[in-house]
């Protein structure tokens, strides 16, 4: 909490934003896998050129005549390696090749300047870890190849260049100041490739897990994370159904065109899958303007037909609502039944969850025997919300496959009902109060 403020402010804000978009150069275009994969190779770069720098400017204070050389191999490599990003433009692996053929050429420079001593060689096991960031998985020989190569230069420098190089022994100082600096170096890249690399791998998990929660219920999702390519079903003894849909869509669509008819939906269906948060229900899906939503799985609930019921009303009052903000000629149709389903994950490639049963039947065509602005329910629901709500009687309706059922419009909640809370008649439109 006391580091917040030095993290959390302007300042810093605006030199994440400033980092962000650095790691993200020449980037554009490619798909999220190659560009989290060249935004590490970006960000070792960007190291790469700090800290080499860093020796250039050392080298030239200490004695520049001496270290000329290697100052001007020095600069030569940070003005190479800050081009990396420019070369994301000709193919994903441009850079990272720039990047290596550069750096095995510079690493030999430096060792027959200073000699193995110099530490310089120790910066080829680098490779073992960023060739993987660098060029993926999926260019495995590639890999290989830039570590197999690493490996040989790191073993020639050691056999090839004499312990003691163009530097005098009294400069015994500088020779240990380049070999811990060398060391320093090494395993900061490795670290910061690996972390990086770890960290986008879980920000993208992250985002992964944040969709499949979105089409799945949080118990599924656990369950396949838990055995993924399992069979995902089950029998739920007892749960209710309720389904949605607009009133006279198709004309409302043509009449509004595509952008607003799009816009409308999206609004709609939004308030919906919030009052299915709050009711604590799971939405299953919508087809075209029909919203389904299920009360009692996949965990069970003693109250699933209440929670669905109170939805209902409050997905009336909603739409009224917006019909009051935005004058448009939209009402809602429900219907809801109760009973025993069957439920699971079906298909592999853009999968659901879905629901299968009688209820699930019973509430569609309640549904489209109802009037708009109206909830039409089944004997089961009836029992199950007892006294809690409020109900009109209508006449038995000809169900297909079932034949003729006894139904109830629900009006409301009781004021008094169960948590004494709830929307009662007058809170509804008068539309949709008992006559």
């Amino acid at each position: 909490m006391l580091l917040r403020p030095l993290f959390d402010n302007p300042i810093a804000r605006r030199i994440r934003r400033l980092g962000s978009r650095l790691a993200a150069a020449g980037t554009a275009g490619y798909p999220p896998d190659v560009r989290r994969r060249l935004k590490i190779l970006n960000v070792i770069c960007y190291l790469i050129a700090t800290t080499t720098l860093l020796y250039a400017v050392q080298q030239a204070s200490t004695d520049y005549r001496l270290y000329a050389d290697m100052v001007h191999l020095n600069l030569a490599i940070v003005a190479i390696v800050l081009l990396v990003p420019f070369a994301h433009r000709i193919n994903d692996i441009a850079g990272g090749l720039l990047l290596i053929a550069v750096e095995y050429a510079a690493l030999l420079g430096f060792a027959s300047f200073f000699s193995r001593e110099g530490g310089g060689h120790l910066q080829y096991l680098i490779a073992a870890a960023a060739a993987f960031v660098i060029f993926g998985l999926e260019r495995l020989w590639l890999v290989i190849g830039v570590i197999v190569l690493a490996l040989t230069l790191h073993l020639y420098v050691w056999y090839t260049f004499p312990i003691s190089g163009p530097v005098s022994p009294d400069q015994q100082a500088v020779i240990d100041s380049l070999y811990t600096q060398g060391a320093i170096t090494t395993f900061a890249l490795i670290a910061a490739s690996v972390y990086y690399a770890f960290s986008l791998a879980e920000q993208a998990k992250a985002e992964t897990d944040a969709v499949l929660r979105n089409v799945l219920p949080d118990p599924i999702v656990e369950r396949l994370k838990a055995n993924p390519g399992g069979l995902i079903a089950d029998s739920i003894e007892d749960a209710s159904v309720m389904f949605a849909d607009i009133s006279g869509f198709v004309a409302l669509a043509r009449r509004l065109g595509a952008n607003a008819t799009v816009d409308m939906l999206s609004r709609i269906v939004s308030e919906f899958d919030a009052l299915a948060v709050q009711h604590g229900v799971e939405k299953i899906k919508t087809i075209g303007d029909a919203y389904m939503v299920v009360a009692g799985l996949p965990e069970p609930v003693p109250d699933h037909s209440a929670r669905l019921a109170r939805m209902g009303l409050a997905m009336l009052a909603t739409v009224e609502r917006l019909r009051t903000e935005n004058g448009l000629v939209v009402s809602l149709r429900i219907g809801m039944a109760s009973g025993p389903v069957m439920a699971g994950v079906i298909g592999t490639r853009k999968f659901s969850y879905d629901v299968w049963g009688d209820p699930v039947n019973l509430a569609s065509r309640l549904e489209g025997q109802s009037v708009p602005g109206r909830i039409l329910i089944c004997p089961q629901c009836r029992a199950k919300l007892g006294d809690g709500f409020i109900y009109e009687a209508r006449s038995p309706i000809e169900i297909k496959g079932i034949g003729a059922q006894e139904a109830w419009f629900l009006i409301g909640e009781n004021a008094g009902g169960e948590n004494g809370a709830g929307v009662t008649p007058s809170a509804l439109p008068r539309s949709q109060s008992a006559s």
